[in-house]
């Protein structure tokens, strides 16, 4: 995998040539340390940005609880607004990813941060359906490549034997919007409906939209493009770094693959691409299910309030948050991935499942959706750890972008199709199940198509 950005090659070769002075100088006792001042470095603001990203992407959940009436948009127009946003997400990832690779991840997510935060906060223009999904589109095509950019991103600095715990970072930041969602997005559209003459779902909008603009213009002080650019490490600690991630077999030594559209073709000729894409489609479908249909489900639970129901969705995120963290930390430790995602997506499946009693506990009913939330998200670091390993040289950029672009259609898929069954039918019931079949299956498929050999040994 192409792990560095290759703006240097001369001095990326030197420290790598260095590897060994690195080790007799005792850095490899200190692997923790070193890993953990590049962590420090490295993941508090990207974490930021990404929970601020995904936020602006989950808002539209909390914005329909006024959004649909004073608009007059049913449950199947909010959910192709909410598709039509992946829809230029999907045809703008991969190109963005191949971007990163050649122009660097400095300027690549400062781009992305600036654009997207400005099409977030014009969503407070919108009145009309038109309006709505033109805006959509366009939030989507500005985020496009950001997260599996951070994905590449990482890979530059952490060998895959470390990753899972890192990626869990990452997707704890999913469940963090959804508790600044519940906590900020109530209050929002409670307290300042009406002022100035704008509904609150439209301040909102705005207030939630300018951080991203923000985190962009930061992005060019905050972010270096590789290892080898990281003023803050000494000359023995990058070739450490780039050793280690080296060594794991995983990095393309020539950078210029990345800088070609050979990575993309590659890419398409590698089979296991679309084996990892379908398991991320599977995946997704559930986790977004979660992302915007949760404050609907919790208001079916018998919660009408609309501060009351953005407080109760802290309670499934928050605790979504630190199960992912923890389970993604014993697949690191145990060195597996294969069961561990298994168990997740099946037991997932199964908290989905369980929805459908509709019991007359509201705390039983929260406890089930809390559940599904800890299993639901604690695949997806597991399985981000696996395809990196896979996918090595001039491929990485591009397979980690289509795998994410062919997975991510699932938000094409998914809130549509909910839209229009609950319009239809009046509940969910019919679509928890389909999605309860699409885990179990994603979990099959990771088990047969990845050997276990295989796995235990990446």
């Amino acid at each position: 995998m192409p792990q560095s950005i290759v703006t240097d090659p001369a001095s990326e070769s030197a420290f790598a040539l260095n590897a060994a002075a690195s080790q007799a100088q005792g850095l490899n006792a200190g692997d923790d340390l070193l890993y953990r001042k590049v962590a420090w470095r490295v993941i508090p603001f990207l974490f930021v940005c990404y929970v601020v990203s995904f936020l602006d992407r989950i808002n539209i959940g909390f914005a329909q609880l006024q959004m649909k009436h004073d608009l007059g948009f049913s449950d199947a127009m909010y959910g192709l607004g909410a598709a039509v946003f992946y829809v230029g997400y999907v045809l703008c990832e991969v190109p963005s990813n191949l971007l990163l690779a050649r122009f660097g991840a400095r300027r690549t997510f400062m781009r992305i941060m600036l654009l997207w935060g400005i099409a977030s906060t014009c969503m407070m223009f919108v009145h009309a359906p038109a309006h709505f999904y033109a805006l959509r589109f366009l939030l989507g095509v500005f985020e496009a490549g950001f997260f599996p950019g951070i994905v590449l991103y990482l890979t530059y600095w952490f060998p895959p034997r470390r990753r899972a715990a890192v990626f869990s970072i990452f997707f704890a930041g999913v469940a963090v919007a959804g508790v600044l969602g519940g906590l900020i997005s109530g209050w929002i559209m409670r307290d300042l409906n009406g002022a100035m003459g704008l509904e609150g779902w439209r301040w909102m909008f705005a207030i939630e939209g300018l951080p991203a603009v923000l985190l962009g213009l930061m992005a060019a002080f905050k972010l270096v493009d590789g290892p080898a650019q990281a003023r803050w490490l000494s000359d023995t600690e990058k070739a450490h770094l780039i050793a280690q991630r080296d060594g794991d077999g995983d990095t393309a030594r020539d950078g210029k693959h990345a800088h070609s559209s050979r990575a993309f073709l590659a890419a398409l000729g590698n089979p296991r691409v679309y084996l990892f894409a379908f398991i991320y489609f599977s995946l997704t479908c559930a986790s977004l299910t979660l992302n915007f249909w949760m404050p609907l489900m919790i208001r079916d639970f018998g919660v009408h309030d609309v501060l009351a129901i953005s407080l109760y969705t802290v309670i499934p995120n928050a605790v979504g948050a630190v199960g992912l963290m923890l389970i993604a930390r014993r697949s690191d430790r145990r060195g597996e991935r294969r069961w561990h995602f298994a168990a997740c997506t099946v037991g997932g499946g199964i908290a989905l499942t369980l929805l459908t009693l509709h019991l007359a506990s509201f705390a039983a009913m929260m406890a089930i959706l809390s559940i599904a939330a800890v299993l639901i998200f604690a695949a997806l670091p597991i399985f981000w750890a696996v395809p990196p390993a896979y996918l090595s040289g001039k491929s990485a950029a591009g397979g980690i972008a289509l795998i994410s672009s062919i997975g991510i259609t699932s938000g094409i898929v998914s809130p549509w199709a909910i839209g229009l069954i609950k319009t239809h039918t009046g509940s969910m019931d019919n679509a928890l199940y389909a999605l309860a079949a699409l885990l179990a299956v994603s979990g099959l498929a990771l088990l047969i198509g990845v050997p276990a050999v295989s796995a235990q040994r990446r």
